[in-house]
């Protein structure tokens, strides 16, 4: 797994191994990817340059940059993303109860773009298997940072949603460093809803009234859509605040086509190159909305130490990529943060969190 990290591992699978995995269905590379991945042994994570290192919402993590929910929907992998130097992985989405997702096909790839639409519905194994898995990671020493990605599943009625997220909080909180709630994905009908601050309220109240007795409480954060207009970021903002919620996600994947500069039929959210500076936008949006109270997880778009420094700059804490890893392959997540380290020299900054919202002061 080491030959995979690096500037020759990024040469070898822009030569050799993209290629291969290109001619397949968009979904079956995937799960081919997860499967070899799945293999990896629970090895010791590369040293990071210490001043990658940064505490959020009282968790220090190694490094900023996470790996997206959506890669590893059944927390199959982990030790491959230990191994590849990620400083944390959000796993996920995860249901409570298995689901086979949307009808194929429902993953495209737009390469001119380097971008993904999908509309997959949350597919996947549900919360019990995540448990074992998860379990088995726990008993084998794992020090990895772990965020769980917690949804609804597609046959719960709108007035049980809130339910869904208690039961997944019962069972799977002890496996998670921070839990974040998904109630922005395009694919899952009537699920944005949920962005209303008084279903936030609700589902914020089932989780916590679910954590079990004795049990510490985790940081809970908000996953919301880059599509909000500002009247209602800035209120999910001011209900984050009230409800003390640890930090926002900011964002998922977008519907918009137009206002990315890509055009396609195909349905879904859409990911990757023409998301980056609708993400950023809306990470700016919330920082200031916020006041810079509540850590941000910058999501979208990340495929360079340039573009992970730009969202930390608008007021992200941590980033997270996937896309990028699909085009540029793993020892992308080395070469970023060996340039996100120079970057913050050159521009001045000691730490992550000195550079966190320097584009608002």
């Amino acid at each position: 797994m080491r030959s995979l990290m690096g500037p020759a591992a990024s040469n070898l699978y822009a030569r050799f191994i993209r290629p291969f995995l290109f001619r397949l269905d968009p979904e079956l590379a995937h799960r081919l990817t997860i499967a070899a991945l799945s293999l990896a042994p629970p090895l010791a994570a590369p040293a990071d340059p210490p001043e990658l290192a940064t505490t959020v919402f009282g968790v220090r993590f190694p490094n900023p940059l996470g790996l997206a929910a959506g890669m590893d929907k059944d927390a199959r992998a982990i030790a491959a993303w230990n191994l590849l130097g990620f400083g944390f992985a959000e796993l996920g989405t995860i249901t409570p109860r298995p689901q086979p997702g949307n009808p194929r096909p429902r993953m495209w790839r737009l390469a001119r773009d380097r971008a993904l639409i999908n509309r997959l519905g949350f597919p996947g194994a549900g919360m019990e298997r995540a448990a074992a898995r998860l379990e088995r990671a726990a008993r084998r020493s794992r020090a990895m940072r772990l965020g769980l990605n917690f949804g609804p599943n597609k046959d719960t009625p709108p007035e049980r949603v809130a339910e869904d997220y208690a039961a997944l909080a019962r069972r799977l909180t002890r496996y998670a460093d921070f839990i974040v709630v998904n109630v922005s994905s395009p694919n899952t009908p009537g699920l944005r809803d949920f962005q209303a601050p008084e279903r936030i309220r609700e589902i914020v109240a089932a989780i916590r009234g679910a954590t079990p007795a004795g049990a510490q409480p985790r940081p809970l954060l908000i996953k919301i859509a880059p599509d909000l207009d500002d009247a209602q970021a800035d209120a999910i903002c001011a209900c984050a605040l009230d409800e003390r919620v640890d930090g926002i996600v900011a964002t998922n994947t977008t519907l918009a086509r137009e206002a990315v500069g890509v055009s396609a039929p195909y349905p879904g959210g859409l990911s990757g190159a023409p998301l980056r500076e609708r993400s950023r936008k809306m990470i700016a949006r919330v920082y200031a909305a916020t006041g810079g109270k509540i850590a941000i997880i910058g999501v979208g778009g990340i495929a360079s130490a340039e573009d992970a420094l730009g969202h930390i700059r608008a007021g992200a804490s941590l980033v997270e990529l996937y896309t990028g890893m699909v085009y540029g392959g793993p020892g992308i997540v080395a070469g970023i943060k060996r340039d996100l380290a120079r970057l913050l020299a050159r521009e001045g900054f000691r730490s992550i969190s000195e550079a966190t919202g320097a584009a608002a002061k």
